[in-house]
């Protein structure tokens, strides 16, 4: 009998939770188990559109490995009994230091796509950049977020269309551009081309079996509506409706004499501020800020397209060196903690972006799974100054950083 009573003592049998989101949920610790969960629930096509890069893939893998190369000096006997994440960026406040990243074809990792994307930042109080090939509109995401809104702009040989999509983001009260400049022409993601891989999937032997293999995306899939490029429907450029390569889509539409000379015609439309996308060195930013831009995202497009490109965290200490304070420095590429996100600030970013991570969440449990990757970030973020000794944004500082020894 006392076998028995000391059993009763310690046996606990965890709820059986009834919703698969929140089941699947239970056991995430961090953005690599989203990952993998949505390596299981997506078809291997839809997967590897979101996973893979350019090449062999090795900015790819740099632009994580880089912040796992720098490591903290944290101090202690410091007051972190209060700890501030908000910070302000192009002059209004951020709840935390994150911007959502533009990113293609949402709906693919779940029918609400970028509207769980915007709505789940509208929540967190951060940034939602719609991309230009957005699978839900402008005046969609408008409808569903009453927080900072930017507009993603891939630019057209057709430049009316894209003055028409600016014209559509002002009335719609977007506050600023995101112009991307590193697709003169489309990277080779040999991965999709191994699968063939077609924006929408297109339906064949190969897609029925890999369907059959992960029916809750399918469902989800084949229940909503037709997918398109939802900024462009029944423009001549193609909406996407019918399945096309990227690659194709991209260096038949997309204008590959896009310079500097341009930006004078995006002034004359767009009066709100304009961020160049895909800045990789420090002279492209320093024409930046000599022109007047109000902001530059380091990024090499999650290395996606130039396989060899510098990593963004690599990049960001001498890009701050020489135009830190001149115009706002966003750090894309490779986040997947918070404490990534602190070691970009103490080398002086006004804020990190992330797309592969929130499209992680997407895929394995939907707006809630986007809503894990934002709360994760910021108590990681939060959770890292208190270990550092660090109560404020402000403190966040170059010399609390050193290179990791090999």
């Amino acid at each position: 009998m006392r076998i028995i009573s000391t059993l009763r003592s310690v046996l606990r049998f965890k709820k059986f939770e009834r919703d698969p989101v929140l089941r699947r949920l239970q056991s995430v610790a961090n953005v690599s188990d989203l990952r993998t969960i949505s390596k299981r629930r997506l078809p291997g096509g839809v997967f590897d559109y979101i996973d893979g890069a350019a090449e062999d893939e090795l900015t790819l893998q740099r632009n994580s490995a880089a912040f796992q190369d720098v490591e903290f000096k944290p101090r202690v006997f410091r007051d972190v009994s209060s700890i501030s994440l908000k910070s302000t960026l192009f002059g209004k406040e951020l709840d935390f230091p994150l911007v959502m990243a533009p990113t293609g074809f949402g709906r693919i990792a779940n029918s609400q796509g970028e509207l769980a994307v915007a709505r789940a930042a509208d929540r967190a109080g951060i940034p939602y950049t719609l991309s230009t090939l957005g699978t839900r509109s402008i005046e969609e995401i408008a409808a569903v977020s009453q927080g900072r809104k930017w507009f993603q702009v891939y630019v057209w040989r057709d430049r009316e269309l894209v003055r028409e999509m600016l014209e559509r983001a002002i009335a719609a009260d977007f506050e600023a551009i995101q112009i991307t400049v590193d697709t003169a022409i489309t990277g080779r993601r040999e991965r999709d081309v191994k699968h063939g891989f077609t924006l929408p999937p297109k339906i064949g032997l190969g897609t029925i079996v890999d369907g059959a293999l992960h029916p809750g995306w399918t469902w989800d899939f084949i229940t909503a509506e037709p997918i398109s490029f939802a900024n462009v429907n029944g423009q001549i450029v193609g909406d996407g409706s019918d399945p096309i390569t990227l690659a194709d889509y991209i260096n038949s539409q997309f204008d590959p004499s896009l310079s500097w000379n341009d930006l004078e015609w995006f002034r004359s439309i767009w009066k709100g501020p304009i961020i160049i996308k895909g800045i990789q060195t420090v002279e492209d930013a320093k024409i930046a800020a000599d022109m007047g831009i109000e902001g530059i995202a380091l990024s090499n497009h999650g290395g996606r397209q130039l396989d060899g490109a510098p990593a963004p965290f690599e990049l960001l200490e001498s890009v701050v060196q020489s135009v830190g304070g001149d115009i706002e420095i966003l750090c894309d590429g490779g986040v997947r903690r918070g404490s990534d996100i602190a070691k970009a600030l103490a080398l002086g970013a006004n804020a990190c972006m992330i797309g592969r991570a929130y499209l992680y969440g997407l895929g394995a449990g939907g707006e809630r799974g986007v809503d894990f990757v934002l709360d994760h970030l910021r108590e990681g973020l939060k959770r890292t100054m208190m270990l550092c000794g660090v109560a404020s944004l402000s403190e966040l500082r170059p010399e609390l950083l050193r290179m990791r020894s090999k």
